[in-house]
């Protein structure tokens, strides 16, 4: 069932937003939270970084829709943090509540952002201006593109292959 937008271009966005809301549930589930730490020697963003950067950028996204809300860990995450070393990160568990909140949140600003807000300028870094509809697209293909990694991660560490069910 199509969920009525406010703007007709935020359809599909609103499409890929249900996939990746289920995607993430099923690509974290069953990993441990030791597992979720490990890089196998290698300098590749863990499953816990990749999960809680997923958090960030929705919870970061629905704060420049006008939902005032953080997730747990953002601190760790804020100012776009890359991975840390030495750093514990908090449990999958912790991610996914944040996950459960934020998600019907974005839905809701994603579906009644206007037309005019979409073609509005965003400075995503210094120098870097997009209309904010790119920007939702950019962060939108950067979730499928998370949730790939972390389906990786998966297999890497012996897990079964993300369901898509």
């Amino acid at each position: 069932m199509e969920t009525e937008t406010i703007s007709s271009r935020m359809s599909s966005i609103i499409a890929l937003h249900d996939m990746h809301t289920k995607f993430f549930f099923n690509v974290i589930d069953g990993i441990t939270d030791e597992d979720a730490h490990k890089r196998l020697n290698t300098k590749a963003n863990h499953i816990a970084w990749l999960t809680g950067s997923l958090v960030q950028e929705r919870f970061e996204l629905a704060n420049e829709l006008g939902v005032k809300e953080q997730q747990t860990a953002h601190d760790l995450f804020k100012d776009r943090k890359g991975i840390q070393d030495g750093i514990t990160y908090p449990s999958l568990a912790v991610f996914r509540k944040d996950w459960e909140k934020i998600s019907p949140l974005l839905k809701d600003a994603l579906v009644n952002v206007s037309d005019e807000k979409l073609d509005s300028q965003f400075e995503m870094m210094p120098g870097m201006v997009m209309p904010f509809y790119d920007l939702i697209t950019f962060i939108t293909y950067r979730e499928a593109n998370c949730i790939g990694q972390i389906a990786l991660w998966r297999r890497l560490l012996g897990y079964e292959a993300m369901k898509y069910d």
